[in-house]
């Protein structure tokens, strides 16, 4: 009978001895940490560069997404108006500042002068959910407190800042206002000579880098444009919606509120869940709990039709980006800078994601791996790469 155990396998004899594996891993381990901890320095050293100039590049920042919202009717009226550049580009900048100025004209002072009572009914619904918590013995009272308290407190400084305005003192005023003329002057520019930026990149880097950041920077473009666009559209369908809900319901407050909601679309995700969590607290203070749920069914419904119907057909492929890293960017970014955080930080991060996926497809060009690029952790499932023809 044969000995079932199988046989120990034996070493070959050109292999080498353990130790010398052992400080070949330590070694790529210690090159590879020393490399990381570089990038992570160029990092930490951008991001202080970044603060440091943040006065001059927030406006350029501005102008660019301006420029997004303002090419396709300055190229309109080129092509069908016989404008020049220049005229195109100044007419473009006109009418946008027109538009913002009827907006305030028509809409801002009735909102602002409703802002303080949105708080108020909020913060007198959270009184009234306190008051059903603290009944059911769910929770204790001083956690219910606590809570209260502090989404009261956030309410009304909120609510004052925005009634108040943001900007106080003339310092600020000043900087608001170099910083407004500068964006507008900055994108008349951008309409008027940014179509001669690309081909200056190409020229002065060279053939081979000039047509990489030519690639990436066409598609980034593309992407900014794609987002601010897309959100926007986006925002308005949602405010449409849920105002007319509130309006059918008689909720007071219906106005101020779609507004609200359009402003907030800017903020993926964390926006929406604001919004319509304080329409919920509205109707319930206004008309009870049967009105509040209505209201919430239907903030849920819009939304879910948002995530599910509007943002896959109006966006396609244009972000690319998984709600989970849109959700975790928008805190971070919320956390770090406040509402210009909220607003920046979901397209720099998308900008971002090009600049990886377009590495990740020149990498795959060049190495062995001819089948399908490596699964990206940011983009949506179900979503596809994009696949243009590289030329390294």
């Amino acid at each position: 009978m044969s000995d079932p155990r199988p046989e120990p396998i034996q070493p070959a004899a050109n292999l080498p001895p353990r130790e010398k594996v052992v400080g070949a891993g330590i070694s790529w381990v210690s090159r590879w940490t020393l490399r990381w901890l570089v990038i992570a320095a160029g990092f930490v050293a951008v991001a202080w560069l970044v603060s440091q100039v943040w006065t001059i590049l927030l406006p350029i920042v501005l102008a660019l997404i301006l420029t997004t919202v303002l090419q396709p009717a300055a190229r309109l009226m080129e092509t069908r108006l016989g404008f020049g550049p220049a005229l195109a580009a100044g007419a473009a900048v006109v009418g946008a500042i027109g538009v913002v100025a009827l907006t305030v004209l028509f809409i801002v002072p009735s909102v602002g002068s409703q802002v303080g009572d949105i708080a108020d009914s909020a913060s007198d619904g959270l009184s009234e959910l306190q008051q059903r918590f603290a009944d059911s013995d769910l929770v204790t009272q001083a956690q219910v407190d606590s809570v209260v308290s502090a989404a009261q407190d956030r309410l009304q400084s909120s609510a004052s800042t925005i009634a108040n305005g943001v900007l106080v003192g003339v310092g600020a005023v000043t900087s608001a206002l170099v910083t407004t003329v500068l964006t507008l002057v900055l994108a008349f520019f951008f309409l008027k000579d940014g179509r001669r930026f690309l081909p200056w990149v190409a020229a002065t880097a060279g053939p081979t880098a000039g047509h990489h950041l030519t690639v990436v920077a066409s598609r980034a473009w593309g992407t900014l444009g794609g987002f601010v666009r897309t959100q926007a559209l986006v925002g308005l369908i949602d405010a449409v919606l849920i105002g007319l809900g509130l309006v059918v319901l008689g909720i007071p407050l219906a106005l101020p509120l779609a507004v609200l909601t359009f402003v907030a679309a800017f903020a993926p995700i964390v926006g929406a869940i604001a919004v319509g969590a304080i329409a919920v607290l509205v109707a319930l203070v206004s008309d009870g709990y049967v009105a509040a749920l209505i209201v919430l069914a239907i903030v849920l419904v819009v939304q879910q039709l948002e995530g599910n119907v509007f943002l896959p057909w109006l966006q396609g492929r244009t972000l690319n980006l998984h709600a989970g890293v849109v959700l975790l960017t928008v805190v971070l970014g919320s956390t770090l800078f406040g509402v210009a955080g909220a607003f920046l930080s979901v397209p720099a991060v998308a900008v971002a994601a090009v600049v990886l996926r377009y590495l990740n497809e020149v990498i795959a060009g060049r190495t062995r791996d001819v089948g399908p690029a490596a699964a990206d952790p940011t983009a949506e499932p179900g979503s596809s790469p994009e696949d243009p023809q590289v030329t390294p």
